[in-house]
């Protein structure tokens, strides 16, 4: 076997070895999902998404996205703490984020109207014939409330858990501290960025087990750009609920929840005390679930 041969059957060895590392992380995290969950592949212009449902079918529809660098198992939490009793909860992997999605070679969404296009193939396979509730944390609310704004239409409700890049901008000193994980992610870099966000919190250590494996996931470079159009958002069609972590270090909280309230005066807008900002789904999920299922 020639040299070059060997680099290339040991880098393809390797690449197989990660994938089977991630893949049995996120099982096990899908395991504890509440009864039977239905995976499905749903074909978009920038390739397969992957999502995985629970809950009752005829219950309404939820929709739930991510953060950036998290995977649709992160909802299992939620869905056990009541969400998937009252909707049939679809938790999706973001398309060139870490996860079961399989996007297309040289296709891979540039601009939020783009990431609007794909979520809109996602909805039609999912909730062709109604309005559907779209939840997003973080990254994820960014890519809902730009979905919001330009199709408005297609929801009853809009749920954005602690946004970022929606009201406020990121913290400088969060930057920087996110920066090495940007660049060069380990293992070790994700959990001590983790730890300092989340003040020394405990998550999920299945959970954060496949936040490890995330750090040799093949991702695409992530769809940046300005706020959704916050006007849009604020006319009557969609039910806007905002949820901000008190504990969150990306953005000042209080002022974030100050700017959501000027901006979308019809929004019901609140701060959860204690809580921090890549924890939110995990340590605040019975909170989470109780919005979801208040249809005031």
């Amino acid at each position: 076997m020639s040299r070059t041969s060997s680099h290339r059957s040991s880098a393809s060895s390797s690449s197989s070895s990660a994938a089977a590392a991630f893949r049995a992380a996120y099982d096990e995290v899908l395991a504890g999902w509440p009864g039977p969950v239905e995976a499905v592949e749903l074909p978009t212009p920038y390739g397969l998404t992957r999502v995985n449902s629970c809950g009752p079918a005829d219950a309404p529809p939820l929709v739930l996205l991510p953060g950036g660098g998290a995977t649709s198992a992160v909802w299992g939490a939620c869905a056990a703490a009541g969400a998937a009793r009252t909707h049939r909860v679809h938790a999706v992997d973001l398309v060139g984020e870490p996860g079961l999605s399989v996007p297309v070679p040289g296709r891979a969404p540039r601009t939020p109207g783009d990431l609007a296009d794909w979520l809109d193939a996602v909805l039609d396979g999912l909730a062709p014939r109604g309005p559907v509730t779209l939840a997003g944390h973080s990254y994820g609310a960014w890519i809902a409330a730009h979905h919001a704004a330009r199709r408005p239409a297609r929801l009853g409700r809009l749920v954005l858990l602690d946004p970022t890049q929606v009201f406020a901008g990121l913290r400088p000193g969060y930057v920087l501290r996110a920066l090495p994980v940007l660049v060069r992610p380990t293992p070790e870099r994700i959990r001590s960025f983790l730890a300092w966000e989340t003040h020394g919190a405990a998550p999920d250590p299945a959970w954060l087990r496949l936040q490890d494996e995330t750090a040799r996931f093949p991702t695409a470079r992530p769809v940046t750009g300005p706020r959704p159009d916050l006007a849009r958002l604020a006319e009557p069609d969609v039910r806007v609920d905002v949820l901000f972590a008190g504990r969150a270090r990306c953005h000042d909280p209080g002022r974030a929840a100050r700017a959501a309230r000027e901006a979308l005066p019809g929004a019901r807008v609140d701060v959860l005390p204690g809580v921090s900002h890549h924890a939110l789904p995990l340590t605040a999920a019975a909170e989470i679930a109780r919005l979801l299922a208040d249809r005031y």
